[in-house]
């Protein structure tokens, strides 16, 4: 028996947590729960301290150990639970020897993550009860958006040398994986700091050329003013390259945009989606999209509405603005929370809409879904789709799809 591994937040964690299984079987932690955390909002803050309450009521006698961006940013508090036994930073937990001294480093082991340079590839066989395997390319964030604390859980942008990463996809690839997902915090920033400063674009075409027997790669969020002429024309080029991008885009007005220290504006965001769809015409686009940030009046949030349908976007993630304590957004005149519910649930549903209209097009077609360990798969567009019966997972097979439920696409 291994230790329990809870993730919360994005594929970057998914990623270390399992670096941190390994590391945790290795040294022996059988009978503990690693609880890796985000902090991207105060809701997945709050969602980590309820779970790692009801776990010490499930399991009264394991050790819970919390780790990840709350724990970085916030580690006093979350050592003062007394449900929690220890508390490993960013850093820490994807050093092998933290886990084998995990019982004599005292009850916090945070160190200063901002003074961190470089990362380092943490390989990984690949990723407990998923058919799609992810790769971490870079870490950290050099830029200060006025309402995000995860530069301050990450530290500074760094990244992986390209022969690493070639080295880690092909590994995935010999154990059987055929889908690939490229993340980090900012990727679109990935090379900067490597010598002779690659590109995500040259790392897209080194992975595609010499591991040829990867059918599938993804990307994960990226900043569409960071993204570079080669990656642009891949997309055109590599069918292997899914036509799925999701964008940080934040708000459609260009006064919150620069409040929140955005480095695009809402003209730029519509001008890069029309590029990318001429150059990859079945592309389908995904955002982040606050409600109610602060200051953020009718109009503005319009615009926000709007930005939508002129991006053609399909896949909405909506945050109901949350302010994160220590951030320049936290200071600025706050929209009232029932208003910032309200303009979310307008938002989801603007989303909801996008996403039926999606769906409905593609009933009667038959698509390329690679099955998954339940009753669904996703199409190279990450479109969900619903089996009647769960499939042998980790195939990439034709499907023809027979109608939707307004969530997913369903097989016939």
């Amino acid at each position: 028996m291994s230790a329990e591994l809870v993730t919360f937040g994005c594929r970057l964690n998914t990623n270390e947590s399992e670096v941190m299984r390994g590391h945790a079987q290795r040294a022996g932690l059988d009978d503990a729960v690693i609880v890796n955390t985000c902090a991207v909002t105060g809701e997945a803050v709050r969602q980590a301290r309820q779970t790692i309450r009801r776990i010490r009521r499930e399991n009264p006698q394991k050790t819970i150990i919390v780790t990840g961006c709350a724990a970085q940013t916030d580690a006093d508090s979350f050592a003062a639970m007394p449900e929690v036994d220890r508390v490993v930073g960013n850093i820490e937990k994807l050093d092998p020897t933290t886990w084998t001294r995990i019982d004599s480093t005292g009850r916090k082991s945070v160190t200063d993550i901002m003074a961190v340079r470089q990362t380092a590839m943490a390989p990984i066989e690949g990723i407990e009860g998923r058919a799609r395997a992810i790769v971490q390319v870079q870490n950290g964030c050099d830029h200060r958006c006025t309402f995000c604390v995860i530069p301050f859980g990450r530290g500074n942008s760094r990244s992986v040398p390209v022969d690493d990463v070639v080295a880690q996809v092909r590994t995935l690839a010999a154990n059987g994986y055929r889908e690939i997902v490229l993340t980090g915090v900012d990727i679109t920033s990935y090379g900067e700091h490597l010598p002779d400063a690659p590109k995500l674009g040259a790392l897209v075409r080194r992975v595609l050329k010499e591991v040829p027997e990867i059918e599938r790669l993804r990307l994960s969020s990226i900043d569409s003013v960071e993204a570079d002429a080669d990656l642009l024309d891949a997309f055109a080029d590599e069918a292997r390259l899914m036509p799925h991008l999701h964008l940080s885009l934040q708000a459609g007005d260009d006064l919150v945009l620069k409040r929140m220290k955005r480095r695009h504006s809402r003209a730029d965001a519509i001008a890069f989606c029309k590029k990318v769809r001429r150059l990859r015409p079945d592309i389908v686009f995904g955002a982040d999209i606050i409600a109610g940030f602060p200051t953020e009046d009718e109009a503005m949030f319009t615009r926000s509405l709007d930005l939508v349908a002129e991006c053609e976007l399909t896949h909405l993630h909506v945050f109901p603005f949350s302010p994160r304590p220590g951030t320049p957004a936290a200071r600025m005149p706050q929209v009232a929370r029932p208003i910032i519910k309200e303009r979310a649930a307008r938002l989801r549903e603007k989303g909801e809409t996008a996403l039926r209209r999606h769906l409905h097009a593609q009933v009667g077609k038959t698509l390329r879904v690679l099955t998954e360990y339940a009753p669904i798969g996703h199409t190279e567009q990450f479109t969900a789709v619903r089996f009647a019966s769960a499939p042998i997972p980790g195939r990439i097979i034709d499907v023809h799809i027979a109608g939707h439920d307004g969530r997913r696409l369903i097989a016939a």
